[in-house]
């Protein structure tokens, strides 16, 4: 048996101090055996990284990373997250591990919600001060994943591994396909686990390669009484969505041209463009409404 010491040694540098202290009898023990869990996974990543690196010296490139991966990391320290694995820009997040909290999907959107808004202000100051800024991008999913130390015995790594996990991924990439506000998209799995408290709009239903059933996705906005888009643009947008799956093109194309009316968006104009092609084009009886995305690796 692991005593409370030798999991404090083990997760300390990953989780918040207090957490970690108030969740030790929850705490699970690494193993390299695995076990499924159900939890949200977050991946966040910078847009066009590469870009981004070959525009300053290297040693600037270092410093701003590690000015923004301590930001972040704080953000998600506070909601309890695990900081899993940096790779280039991107980062990999667990809520529900090593310690279990039940609103582990609520808890991944509100520090999501919170990094966009820290990185705000850290974008702000980096423009004030000449620096070369970037923008981020965030993908949450939720579902059973398998929990443990992957890798050889020599060297290992505790981590999370599945389909649910792959399709956060999924999520984080979509990014680059549907304009949001806050470049943040999460699943429909996600959003089930959600309280009233947290506002999303939907975007699409979608199939990814790797991942053969339907998933609605859905941007993340924000809190009920924090958030970007006027009161009166979502009933529109949600209408027009619903008149779009419906192939009611001609009360959907109205619905999304009330929306604009209210508040600029490349999202409602790219359904706009969806509802007259396919009132050109009919996309026939046996449509489902889903769109087949081409994104992503294996």
């Amino acid at each position: 048996m692991f005593n409370k010491m030798y999991i404090k040694s083990v997760f300390k540098h990953y989780i918040n101090k207090k957490m970690l202290k108030l969740g030790l009898g929850n705490a699970s023990v690494p193993s390299f055996h695995g076990e499924r869990k159900h939890l949200t996974v977050l991946f966040s990543d910078i847009f066009s990284f590469i870009y981004y690196l070959v525009k300053q010296l290297p040693e600037e490139t270092v410093s701003n990373l590690g000015e923004y991966f301590t930001e972040m990391v704080d953000v998600i320290l506070r909601y309890g997250g695990l900081v899993d694995k940096f790779r280039g820009g991107d980062m990999m997040v667990e809520f529900g591990v090593p310690i279990h909290f039940p609103d582990h999907a609520e808890r991944a959107c509100l520090a999501a919600l919170e990094m966009v808004r820290s990185f705000d202000r850290l974008r702000e100051r980096w423009m004030q001060e000449g620096k070369e800024v970037f923008d981020i991008k965030i993908g949450i999913n939720t579902g059973d994943m398998i929990v443990g130390n992957i890798g050889s015995k020599h060297i290992f790594d505790y981590t999370v591994i599945g389909g649910a996990v792959a399709f956060g991924v999924r999520l984080r990439d979509i990014n680059q396909i549907y304009p949001t506000a806050n470049h943040i998209v999460i699943s429909e799995f996600t959003k089930n686990e959600l309280s009233d408290e947290i506002v999303t709009r939907e975007l699409d239903t979608v199939r990814v390669k790797g991942w053969n059933k339907p998933v609605a996705i859905f941007e993340l906005i924000g809190e009920k009484d924090y958030f970007t888009y006027p009161d009166e643009y979502l009933p529109h947008f949600n209408e027009g969505i619903a008149k779009y799956k419906n192939q009611e093109w001609d009360r959907a194309l109205s619905e999304f041209k009330k929306a604009l009316n209210f508040k600029e968006d490349d999202l409602s104009k790219m359904y706009i463009k969806r509802c007259k092609h396919f009132k050109k084009y009919s996309p026939g009886t046996e449509w489902d409404g889903v769109f087949m995305l081409r994104i992503g690796g294996t």
